[in-house]
């Protein structure tokens, strides 16, 4: 699996059982790099998606069903645990500091080697960062 995940600048992803923010243009660019392969999601996730995409796959398992070659948006840790299955590794950073008390639990460099990373406008920040990893 390809795991996707959003982080603030001090690696928080989420605040009070909740996401710190979410992007429209963010969303978009997921999409587009995801193609035609699954992209699974909690059922908490998949309300961010509204059409949801054909491809879209929702489950409360969906770190553990997500396959080879398929993408896996995470907005909550703990994700250390599903490293061993992980091929690859998409990183949006929202470029700016928001309230979190669950952060990222693994340092992507340890695992992962960056092999891109551009920025570009959100719909709701300024500017967005995203990085591409691999093993």
């Amino acid at each position: 699996m390809i795991l996707v995940i959003c982080v603030d600048d001090k690696g928080g992803m989420a605040f009070n059982g909740r996401r710190q923010s979410m992007d429209r243009l963010l969303r978009a660019d997921l999409l587009q790099t995801v193609g035609e392969r699954s992209l699974w999601v909690s059922p908490y996730t998949a309300k961010q998606f509204d059409p949801a995409p054909a491809n879209l796959q929702t489950a409360e398992d969906f770190l553990t069903r997500a396959g080879e070659g398929e993408y896996c948006f995470a907005e909550f840790p703990p994700l250390a645990q599903v490293l061993d299955r992980a091929e690859g590794l998409v990183v949006y950073r929202w470029n700016r500091t928001y309230p979190a008390d669950q952060h990222l639990d693994f340092d992507p460099a340890d695992t992962f080697t960056l092999v891109s990373a551009a920025e570009f406008p959100g719909s709701s920040h300024k500017t967005l960062t995203k990085e591409v990893y691999t093993k």
